[in-house]
């Protein structure tokens, strides 16, 4: 039995203006300048406490960053019910999540720095609740790139992570992925470079969604 792992945030939707506008209204609304897109790109990936002090420059998680977290949790909802904010899979995704799941010996998971609600809508209004047996979220383990969300999908499942692959556009993915002993591999169409990824330890690079059939046996 084989495991693949899904990122969701730049791998399954293209959700980054989403992310940067409740992000920059987030900080606004906390007396700061509003970041940039390139800054809030950087850190989709990793769970949004971590992701808020790090834009501020700070070493850890403080009380603002709590609290930012708390405003942009409450926030994030209204703005992704506006009209120009949704989150559409990438091209090819659908037809790429439809074929894997009807292969024996496969199982489909996520792994996600969204919270367990933000995943669940996901995968509710595009159809995939019942292809991903297995996932977790920024409420369930550790920040990436630490391995516990793909060591605690591998024990829920039977699987072992040298049978996993992690697919992924962050380097936290890359670096979650080997962290853990499994297969890491990044995706083009998302929000790092190539170069990035290669650097952070992906063990192949793909440019489609279809490139990924011949590296899932």
């Amino acid at each position: 039995m084989s495991l693949v792992l899904f990122d969701c945030d730049g791998t399954l939707v293209d959700s980054a203006r989403l992310i940067h506008e409740v992000m920059a209204r987030t900080f606004v609304d906390f007396g700061h300048k509003r970041p940039d897109v390139a800054s809030t790109k950087s850190i989709i990936g990793l769970t949004l406490d971590i992701a808020i002090a790090r834009m501020q420059g700070k070493p850890h998680v403080d009380d603002e960053a709590i609290a930012m977290t708390a405003h942009y949790k409450a926030i994030y909802p209204g703005v992704r019910d506006e009209a120009d904010m949704q989150t559409p899979l990438f091209d090819g995704i659908k037809p790429l999540i439809e074929t894997l799941a009807a292969r024996d010996g496969l199982l489909l998971g996520a792994v996600t720095g969204k919270s367990r609600r933000g995943l669940t809508y996901i995968l509710e209004v595009n159809g995939f609740t019942p292809y991903f047996v297995v996932s977790r979220t920024a409420d369930d383990c550790p920040s990436k790139p630490h391995p516990a969300m793909v060591t605690e999908c591998c024990e829920e499942t039977g699987t072992d992570p040298h049978d996993t692959i992690v697919i992924g556009d962050a380097i936290y993915d890359m670096q979650m992925a080997k962290a853990a002993g499994a297969t890491a591999i990044g995706v083009a169409w998302g929000y790092a470079s190539v170069e990035e990824l290669l650097a952070a330890g992906a063990d192949a690079i793909a440019h489609h969604p279809n490139d990924l059939l011949s590296h899932i046996l």
